[in-house]
């Protein structure tokens, strides 16, 4: 890509119509375990520890990383914080159908409007994190992102 000086920028930028889009939102549907679990949890009595949601991430953030870094994704990190932006969207949708069923009453950040960008920013450094360590193991396996063609 060029500027506007003619200086061409930095690195090969990843045009937005080219990122796997099923893979996104599936990775983000996913992640909707988490919430998933807990609330059926309470609707049944289960009380769960920290270890069980902390494993749960854990397990969540594994799958994410395989499948993408063991695959030939163009874009690892860009995927990954996309994948965590959209479980924050579905699981604040999520919230706002089911909390008021479940507890009569709109709970959750969809009733507290402030916490919206927290909740999709935290989520967007989860999928950062991820895709860094996708995209560090897909250099290890050794793929490598195709080259740009303007800088021949």
């Amino acid at each position: 890509m060029t500027t506007v000086a003619g200086v061409r920028s930095v690195g090969v930028m990843t045009d937005i119509r080219s990122l796997n889009r099923p893979l996104i939102l599936g990775l983000g549907a996913l992640a909707l375990v988490r919430p998933l679990t807990r609330i059926v949890g309470s609707q049944l009595g289960i009380e769960h520890h920290s270890a069980v949601t902390i494993s749960i991430t854990v397990l969540i953030t594994v799958v994410w990383i395989a499948a993408v870094g063991l695959s030939r994704n163009t874009a690892p990190v860009l995927t990954l914080v996309l994948a965590g932006l959209a479980y924050g969207v579905l699981s604040i949708a999520l919230s706002g159908v089911l909390s008021p069923i479940l507890d009569g009453s709109l709970r959750g950040p969809l009733a507290n409007p402030v916490a919206i960008i927290p909740v999709l920013a935290t989520n967007a450094v989860w999928g950062l994190v991820a895709g860094g360590l996708a995209l560090a193991l897909q250099r290890a396996r050794g793929v490598r992102p195709p080259a740009n063609p303007e800088s021949r």
